[in-house]
């Protein structure tokens, strides 16, 4: 059964003519089902996986209800869009602005990295929809330069990834600003995160919403990994990599800033053209980062996992992990840079004997195989582990409980001191205790009572 055309599922003529532009041909699996749905106004969980086209998913939907429905309030944001980070709103607020090219419909971006107070001269031209990252959102709550009393539509976009960065106080922050009768849409990679089912109370309520999870085909990236001994040792395979296998597009992976900041220089004295993206760079520098790695001016890039979600580049063959993912999760996003609308990508990992297991587990947690892979001249003294579960990680090394000897108690000395009497308090003499004045008042000392004593036998 062959897939329903667009226009059967929109009939805005201002909307289908940007999208032939866009050369949308026919929607895909998230898209076919969630639009129909979104349309008529329910309240959905989606789960589908990176680069299925969630983007399209809620931004479609939700315009031509704008098109075709009049505000309540004009004076207040129609739709809301909240996501993890910086990028993927840019991202978002681009593919609006495509989609709205023949509408007169604004659209906001409210993010960190840039000043409050130009933020807030945008809110007071209460463009229809925001897109907005929840911590700069909520400031801007908290300082009551928002609007959403005749909000419509609120989207939250991969809402998995905005638990993971501790977001949730936010996220309360800001749907307790919006109208009870609103539209919710929420999009995520995974609905089963433990976490985030406290999120779909907070957020849905006692309303009941339609669940869509769409089980698509995997992408089609071949998983490989090679052996490594070090940060030393990685730094030379990075650069075979690049130099033996073909790309017009890669994108490299480390955790850490300063790993991100070593790559960067390393690549740059080989001669590549890199782009570099991490949290210490300011929004300008990441906008002209991602602006000139889309553009083929540089063809590597090198980021911490804040590139790892929403970036929508053409053409990355190869994504090499230097360091490897915390997590399955994080793993997935990495790799769902490369082989996307249906090309073929290769995803490269280096594994050292610390990452052994953490490799092993996220191949059972994802269903996937990496195969192993040597660069000549390259190899790694690190083997592997000699021992391996029937998990495939490495056997760990028990250490024997080894009974201990009782020790004989100490016998301890009869000393001198320990007989004196020292610090011991002294005991009243007889004949002060005989003196003791029945007001309270301390009795006389005892050379005062033997002068008196001897005043009276004198009289």
């Amino acid at each position: 059964m062959s897939s329903p055309q667009f226009a059967e599922l929109l009939n805005n003529p201002q909307l289908l003519r940007a999208i032939t532009e866009l050369g949308y041909t026919s929607p895909t699996q998230v898209q076919e089902k969630a639009i129909p749905l979104a349309i008529e106004g329910k309240d959905l969980l989606v789960q589908s996986k990176t680069g299925s086209g969630k983007t399209a998913a809620f931004l479609l939907p939700s315009i031509s209800r704008m098109l075709t429905e009049v505000s309540n309030n004009p004076l207040s944001t129609r739709i809301l869009i909240l996501t993890p980070t910086r990028e993927l709103a840019r991202q978002i607020v681009k593919n609006a602005q495509e989609l709205l090219r023949y509408t007169t419909i604004k659209v906001g971006m409210i993010c960190g990295g840039e000043e409050l107070k130009y933020q807030k001269a945008l809110l007071r031209k209460n463009p229809e929809i925001i897109v907005a990252t929840p911590g700069r959102l909520a400031e801007h709550i908290a300082h009551k330069s928002t609007d959403f009393s005749g909000l419509e539509i609120l989207i939250l976009d991969e809402a998995d990834r905005m638990m993971d960065m501790g977001l949730h106080e936010d996220l309360v922050k800001v749907v307790a600003q919006c109208p009870a009768e609103k539209q919710t849409l929420l999009f995520s990679a995974t609905l089963e995160q433990k976490n985030l089912r406290q999120l779909i109370q907070d957020v849905m309520g006692d309303k009941k919403a339609e669940r869509i999870v769409v089980d698509d085909a995997p992408n089609p990236i071949d998983h490989k990994m090679v052996l490594s001994d070090g940060n030393p040792h990685k730094d030379k395979l990075l650069v075979a990599c690049l130099e033996k296998t073909p790309h017009q597009k890669a994108i490299i992976f480390a955790n850490t800033r300063a790993r991100v900041d070593e790559l960067n220089q390393l690549l740059r004295r080989h001669g590549y053209a890199v782009s570099l993206l991490h949290g210490d760079i300011t929004q300008d520098e990441r906008k002209k980062a991602l602006d000139r790695f889309r553009d083929k001016k540089t063809t590597v890039l090198v980021a911490t996992d804040v590139a790892a979600r929403g970036l929508d580049i053409d053409a990355v063959e190869l994504v090499v992990n230097v360091d490897m993912a915390y997590s399955g999760d994080e793993y997935l996003h990495r790799i769902g840079r490369t082989g996307r609308a249906g090309q073929s990508g290769l995803a490269i990992s280096f594994v050292t004997a610390k990452d052994w297991n953490l490799t092993k587990g996220i191949e059972r947690y994802l269903s996937i195989q990496m195969e192993m892979l040597q660069i000549a001249g390259l190899t790694a003294a690190y083997k592997g582990p000699e021992k391996l579960k029937a998990s495939g990680k490495a056997v760990g090394i028990k250490k024997k409980i080894i009974d201990k000897p009782k020790t004989p108690e100490k016998k301890v000395k009869d000393r001198l001191r320990d007989k004196k009497n020292v610090g011991k308090r002294r005991q009243a003499s007889t004949l002060v205790s005989e003196n003791k004045n029945a007001d309270g008042f301390a009795p006389p000392k005892k050379k005062l009572v033997q002068k008196l004593d001897q005043l009276d036998d004198a009289e």
